[in-house]
């Protein structure tokens, strides 16, 4: 949950089955959330930039919108259109793409979302420039990115836990130049041209059955740490998980709530 990772596609292919499976249990909530801030309407069209396995999309379809979803990693859209599919979506158009150089004609949509994605763009004021440029007149878009990893319980749990199998792990830092900023995230709204801009924290609150549950939920649903598994071998990461599953066995009393804050950016369209 940090900037740290890159928009290509390659850790979130990686990340992409387990990220469905697990993602929902943290990110769900900030889903929901984010729809409340716009409330689209029935037949609302709303484009869902760095979309992932959907969460967002599915939430906004089952409220009645229409949304063209889009992500970069082929993995992440294959998930999201079986999820559409299975749960009976059909106002889901998904399709793989670059959230800094959307495939979409001039104001287009009647809200947009970028749900933990335009954060990692490597070309952010571009990212929120296309966001901007899809969106009608009065359109709302909301934009989510975490607020510092030393605020959270639920990132200083998992890393003291990556500690016991790594020394060298650390706790991401603070980043000041990055969205978790709220002044570098209301300036990058306005420089897009979003105006009645508001940056404003959301905390969720979630708890695990034990140990094993909250490593693996966590784990799997992580992007870095997903790249970092393929990058040390199963072997040695079966060695880290038991350090950590262990350390976190000590440490971790069940379901005990473990708190992570958002940021969410929200700006409006000039009306014409």
């Amino acid at each position: 949950m940090s900037e740290g990772t890159s928009v290509t596609a390659q850790p979130w292919d990686l990340v992409a089955e387990g990220y469905a499976a697990a993602a929902a249990t943290v990110l769900g909530p900030f889903a929901e959330r984010a729809l409340e801030l716009v409330t689209p309407g029935t037949y609302s069209v709303i484009v869902d930039v760095a979309a992932g396995t959907g969460l967002l999309s599915l939430a906004a379809a089952a409220k009645g919108a229409r949304v063209d979803a889009i992500d970069v990693s082929a993995p992440m859209i294959e998930q999201l259109t079986a999820a559409a599919e299975l749960a009976g979506h059909t106002t889901i158009t998904a399709q793989v793409g670059d959230g800094q150089d959307l495939p979409y004609p001039d104001g287009r949509f009647d809200a947009g979302f970028s749900l933990f994605g335009l954060m990692f763009f490597a070309d952010r004021p571009r990212g929120f420039a296309e966001l901007r440029r899809v969106l009608r007149p009065g359109a709302t878009a909301v934009v989510t990115a975490w607020a510092p990893a030393v605020d959270s319980s639920l990132m200083r749990a998992l890393y003291g836990a990556l500690t016991a199998g790594d020394p060298n792990a650390a706790l991401p830092q603070p980043n000041a130049r990055g969205l978790e900023n709220p002044a570098v995230f209301e300036a990058e709204l306005r420089a897009a041209g979003f105006e009645a801009v508001t940056i404003r924290p959301h905390t969720v609150e979630v708890h695990f059955p034990d140990a094993a549950a909250l490593w693996d939920t966590m784990t799997r649903s992580s992007a870095p740490l997903t790249t970092l598994r393929h990058e040390v071998g199963e072997a040695e990461w079966e060695r880290r998980t038991e350090a950590a599953i262990e350390h976190l066995t000590v440490t971790y009393r069940a379901n005990t709530p473990l708190f992570t804050t958002a940021l969410f950016g929200v700006g409006t369209v000039p009306a014409a």
